[in-house]
């Protein structure tokens, strides 16, 4: 099995671990209902982030906390939630790819998932302290 090497591998990976969270039934609805995402929109984002996290490559613009930020204003982003998409995307890599930039990937997405997570708990207190639940505080 090859390794991750360059954008079409990227662009591979994002393809098919997107695929399997449309269908999943805890994150799908969540992609597809809640933030219905625009696909045509956010799978070239994120070959351009991934392609960043992995290969230094820039590009990518945008701020994944904030739209997550936003997102668990209107929906429960809990460590469950995380932990189905870091198993998604291992599933994914270990479909296709086996080698260093493959396991880099795995650790990256679970790093990406914490943080995140970290982020998101630290500012729910924040937001419902100053009786805004809608959004944090700016």
């Amino acid at each position: 099995m090859p390794d991750l090497t360059s954008r079409t591998d990227i662009e591979r990976l994002v393809d098919t671990f997107y695929a399997r969270v449309r269908v999943d039934e805890r994150l799908g609805p969540i992609f597809n209902e809640t933030a219905r995402v625009d696909w045509d929109e956010h799978l070239p984002r994120m070959y351009a982030f991934w392609e960043a996290v992995l290969f230094g490559v820039p590009g990518f613009k945008g701020n994944p906390l904030a739209t997550h930020l936003a997102l668990a204003q209107l929906t429960p982003l809990t460590a469950r939630e995380f932990e189905r998409w870091v198993d998604l995307f291992h599933q994914s890599v270990d479909a296709l790819f086996a080698g260093p930039m493959a396991v880099a990937a795995k650790q990256r997405a679970a790093s990406i998932a914490a943080t995140m997570q970290e982020h998101l708990a630290a500012a729910a207190p924040v937001a419902v302290r100053f009786g805004t639940p809608s959004a944090p505080p700016s």
